[in-house]
Parts: C-alpha cells; sequence; structure tokens
C-alpha cells in the first residue's frame, strides 16, 4: 500500500473522511429518489463507492474492480466519460450477476485525474430466459441475460445512445432500466461534484494524502482485529447450500482460517464443483477480502472505517471451477445462496476457537419472487420484490426478525405493490417459532401470503428449505423455509424453493415463508419475562414457550413463576452437554419438494 505522499494534520483527515463518508450517502439518497423499479426505488439495492485515483475503495460498500475495467478499455479516460458493464467474467467477479449494471466515472479536477466515483444497481429485468432474469434452472450464463463489458455509455458527456438502445432492447423493462441507468449516472455525477469541491476547499494534495491515509489506517485496525481474534491455529467449518435449482446438491462450502503475523489466510479448499444450476458465486479475490474485513469490523468494532486498505493483510484462496470461482459459462443469476454462506462459514470457524464472538447462522440467501404477466388493460407487468429472513442470535443480544443480511435495504411497502401491480398482500407477519430457542433467539423468518389478482406466472428462489441454520454456544437451529401455492378451490400444492415461471390463475394465493436464523446460549437462561413478551409478540408459541425454554404461563398470559421454576429444573436433569454448535435435524431429501407438472 502506498503510504501518504503528503502528511496530514488529523483535523482535516477527519474532514475529508466524514465530507466522504456524507457523499456516499448522499449518492444513496439522490439514486433513490429518481430511480422508477421498486428494487431501487423502495428495497434500494444499490451501492455506492468512492475511490481515489487508483482505483482503491476509500468509502463504499463493495470494493475496487476499477483497475481491471480501465485496463478493459486500455486506459482511455477523460473527463464527461462514465463507464458500464455487468459481467462477471469480464470483471474478475467484482459484479456478480447480470441483473448488477455498474457504473464507474473518472473524476478529474482542474484537467488532473483525482479520484473515480462508482455504483451499481439491481436491475429489474436484464432479458434471459424468464422474467426478472434470475434463472433457476439456466445451464450457462448465456440463459441468463444480456451481458454487458466494459463500455462508455457516456463519453466525453455525450449520452452513447446507440448502445444504451441495444441494451435496452435486450430487456423486458426497457423505460424503468433506462430511468434507473440515469439515476445512478446522477449518482455519480453527484460525487463528482463533492469531491471537486474538496479539492478546491483543502487542495487535490491535501485530498490524495487524505485517500491514502483513510487506507493506511484501515489496514492497521484490521491488522490489530485479526491479532486479536484470528487463532494461529487452523480451524476449519463446513455449511451448505441446499440445491442449485436444477436438483443437484447439497453442495459444500468449506473454509480454513489461520492466522500468519498480521496476515489471515482464508481458504476455501474442499468447497464443491461449481453447479450445473446458477447457484456459483463468482467472487473477486479483493471482494472476498472486503466481506471478511466487513465481518469482523461489524463484528469487534464498527468504529472503523472499511475500504481497500483491508487486501493487505488477508491472503485468498479461491480454487477455479468451484461454486466460488466457476469456470465461465457456468451461471450464476443465484449467487447470494453461496454468498451468505459465506458469512455463515466465517462464524462457524471463529466460534470454535471463541464462542463467545460467533453468531449463529441466518436465514442463508437472498429470497425473490417474481410476478410477471398482462392486467386487465392487456398492458405487460412484472413485479419483482426481495424477501427477507431472520438474523443471527450473538453474544450480544437476540437476531434481528425478518431483517435483511444487507442493512440499508428496506421492504417493499404493501400500498406500492397494491397500487403498480394485480396482487394482494394478505399477510405478512414474523414466522411463528421461526427463531432458534436460546438466551438468545435467533430472528424469525417472514411469512408472507401473496393473491393473484391477474393470471400469470411467477419464480422463487429461496434455500434452508432442506437444511437448518444451526445455532451455536447450546443455542437451538432456526426453523427451515417452506413455499406452498392455494389454488383458487382450496387444493395446497406445496413447492421447491426455487422454480421458475409457474402458471397462476387469478384468485391462486401463495404463501411464502422464509428460514428463521439459529439461537446464542442456553435456552432455559432465557429470562422468562423476555419469552412472555415473545408470545405476546406471536414470534414464540405457547408451547414452544414451555418445551424449548421452559416457560409456563397461566391463563392470564403471565409467567407463572414457581411452574417455570419447576418446569426449568426437569429439563435441565437429565440432559446432555450443551452442543457448541446445533445443526437441527436431518436434511430432508430434496424429493420431499416438487414443482408441479
Amino acid at each position: 500500500m502506498t503510504e501518504p505522499a503528503t502528511t496530514i494534520d488529523r483535523r482535516t483527515l477527519d474532514l475529508i473522511e466524514n465530507a466522504l463518508l456524507n457523499v456516499r450517502f448522499e449518492m444513496d439518497e439522490v439514486v433513490r429518489r429518481a430511480a422508477m423499479s421498486p428494487m431501487i426505488r423502495e428495497q434500494h439495492d444499490e451501492f455506492p463507492m468512492i475511490c481515489n485515483r487508483r482505483g482503491q475503495m476509500v468509502v463504499g460498500q463493495f470494493g475496487s474492480y476499477i483497475p481491471g475495467v480501465v485496463e478493459h478499455l486500455g486506459g482511455d479516460l477523460a473527463p464527461g466519460d462514465v463507464i458500464l458493464f455487468n459481467d462477471p467474467y469480464l470483471s474478475q467477479g467484482s459484479i456478480t450477476h447480470l441483473n448488477d449494471w455498474c457504473l464507474v466515472l473518472p473524476i478529474f479536477h482542474e484537467g488532473h485525474h483525482v479520484a473515480f466515483s462508482s455504483m451499481f444497481g439491481h436491475m429489474m429485468d436484464v432479458g434471459g430466459k424468464v422474467p426478472g432474469s434470475q434463472v433457476n434452472d439456466a445451464d450457462s450464463i448465456w440463459e441468463e441475460g444480456i451481458r454487458i463489458p466494459p463500455v462508455k455509455i457516456v463519453e466525453g458527456g455525450r449520452l452513447n445512445r446507440t448502445a444504451l438502445d441495444v441494451i435496452l432492447n435486450n430487456c423486458r423493462a426497457p423505460e424503468m432500466n433506462e430511468s434507473d441507468l440515469m439515476a445512478l449516472i446522477a449518482g455519480c455525477r453527484t460525487a463528482e461534484t463533492r469531491v471537486q469541491e474538496l479539492c478546491d476547499r483543502f487542495g487535490v494534495g491535501a485530498f490524495e494524502a487524505a485517500c491514502d491515509a483513510l487506507l493506511v489506517r484501515t489496514r492497521d485496525a484490521m491488522a490489530q482485529l485479526i491479532r486479536r481474534y484470528i487463532p494461529e491455529e487452523k480451524v476449519t467449518f463446513t455449511d451448505q447450500v441446499d440445491d442449485d435449482g436444477r436438483g443437484n446438491g447439497p453442495f459444500d462450502i468449506v473454509l480454513t482460517l489461520w492466522r500468519e503475523g498480521d496476515v489471515c489466510h482464508v481458504d476455501w479448499t474442499g468447497t464443491a464443483a461449481q453447479a450445473p444450476g446458477p447457484i456459483n458465486f463468482r467472487i473477486n479475490e479483493g471482494l472476498c477480502k472486503l466481506f471478511f474485513g466487513i465481518y469482523l469490523i461489524m463484528a469487534f468494532d464498527p468504529e472503523i472505517l472499511f475500504n481497500d486498505g483491508v487486501y493487505e493483510v488477508f491472503d485468498v484462496t479461491l480454487p477455479e471451477g468451484t461454486v466460488l470461482n466457476p469456470r465461465f459459462p457456468a451461471p450464476v443469476s443465484n449467487r447470494l445462496n453461496v454468498h451468505v454462506r459465506f458469512f455463515d462459514c466465517m462464524s462457524g470457524a471463529l466460534g470454535q476457537r471463541a464462542p463467545d464472538l460467533a453468531m449463529a447462522a441466518g436465514y442463508g440467501a437472498s429470497p425473490y419472487f417474481v410476478f410477471s404477466g398482462e392486467d386487465a388493460e392487456g398492458e405487460y407487468f412484472q413485479f419483482v420484490e426481495l424477501l427477507f429472513g431472520g438474523l443471527p442470535a450473538r453474544a450480544r443480544g437476540d437476531g434481528l426478525d425478518g431483517h435483511s443480511w444487507w442493512p440499508l435495504f428496506r421492504t417493499t411497502p404493501v400500498e406500492y405493490a397494491e397500487s403498480h401491480h394485480p396482487i394482494r398482500v394478505r399477510r405478512y407477519a414474523p414466522v411463528l417459532d421461526g427463531g432458534g430457542p436460546g438466551l438468545h433467539r435467533g430472528g424469525a423468518g417472514v411469512d408472507k401470503e401473496y393473491e393473484f389478482l391477474s393470471d400469470g406466472v411467477f419464480s422463487v428462489n429461496d434455500d434452508r428449505t432442506l437444511t437448518s441454520p444451526w445455532g451455536v454456544a447450546g443455542g437451538r437451529a432456526g426453523g427451515r423455509g417452506s413455499k406452498h401455492l392455494v389454488r383458487a378451490d382450496g387444493t395446497e400444492v406445496p413447492l421447491p424453493s426455487k422454480f421458475d415461471a409457474l402458471a397462476v390463475r387469478a384468485g391462486d394465493r401463495f404463501v411464502f415463508r422464509t428460514a428463521g436464523a439459529g439461537g446464542w446460549g442456553d435456552p432455559l437462561e432465557r429470562p422468562a419475562e423476555r419469552v412472555r413478551q415473545d408470545v405476546s409478540d406471536l414470534v414464540v408459541s405457547v408451547a414452544a414457550a414451555e418445551a424449548e425454554y421452559g416457560v409456563v404461563l397461566g391463563a392470564d398470559g403471565e409467567v407463572d413463576g414457581p411452574a417455570t421454576e419447576a418446569r426449568r429444573a426437569q429439563l435441565r436433569e437429565g440432559r446432555p452437554p450443551l452442543a457448541a454448535f446445533d445443526f437441527g435435524p436431518p436434511a430432508l431429501p430434496a424429493e420431499v419438494f416438487r414443482r408441479p407438472a
């Protein structure tokens, strides 16, 4: 890493750091106000970044890939340029599926290149064989939509209309995509303006020195976390993804961690070979390092600014031809099932040496629902929604109910969904007993019921239907997800967690239940009043309160103290020692759930 060429005082460094953090959030807000699709406007599936002139991320969320993109274009950059791309294989896995369109804008100050701004956002549809473009039964990336190599979509301030028309002509929702693309450009332009203002105020030298100093500071802070929490002895943990949407699975995700000096070694050797179906996660090595850095920062020291300064203190092994590093043209559209196991494996590995610092497993996917067809006026519609699930319990407290893995994501308001699409949300609640019991309860999944008001087709992707999100330090496993269709005549049809374009009629209903999360610690140590509140909040049943937590409630719903004390003593008597990990009941065979003919 380059040390700062110019010394910079602490006060100026703090001013520039906080200004850049504010710019990062301003970029978000500009995009959300200008975008059209619910994926970005309502659910906030977009991510900003500001980099130094070498392309290293200084503030942001998704790590830098910019040097490779610039190299692809032969280093030809000029004021007013905006680069667009979405191909995971041509961006070394920095963008991980085709729905994410990424923009890179070089920032100049008085003719000198000083920085980059960048954003990516999830486009509602990018072509491919099914609406929404996240194809469950794809056998190659060619079926998943249009592949955009790095191209100047704006050159010297002038929109490349021909290239944009070709791209939009391959999408089912061109107007929304164009609106969202222009919103992303506006977000990048916002950062351009603010960085130029910082250079005007402090000078280019001070700005560049601050960027370098922030990278070095993060590197040094991360090295301290690694020395404190990563063991020198190798630890290995294995988790599984249920299936790939094409009947194959389960797929092992294997992580081995250890430390040598200040460097954390992250080795994925033993991970399953790439899947025939689209769960493959084409991760960039730098992005892998960033995710580990973010995990350690958020778990142990959230005050640290995460940026590309983490790169020097991680060494990553990503065997080629696995679900974490597939060979072209492996399909990748539903890669987040593997992505989230990435975090579960890290928690499982760390928990073997320091259970007090470990989290349980979460809902383990990025559940989505896509409904499309023609409305009563004969107009094509497409509704896309991300669902959430239970977040893990940890030593600090309970997991969150019905929450996203990505902190800034939001649920689509029911009013928006029902106002713009022929669909009605009949129920939206936490899954009863979905969170793993523990001293700290795992988060509950989401129980959502949709009624279709028009004929159409719908697709779903989820996971943790066959396996359970595990608990730690005596906590119990969380509940699995489930799906079923209720036909208008009342017939119930169980469904798998992944399927494409299932035909439905007006009046049919779909019940989507996501997985919960594992618990942390002994459930019999959970304060009885907390359990009573869980029952009142409809996340724990009266029966589970007694069976899992040993809490007996009276007819008035209040805790029966003597009965609870006796019940807990009874449950403790003769029970085996608490397990470090509870993986739940045996995995279900995939044959349990089949798409109806």
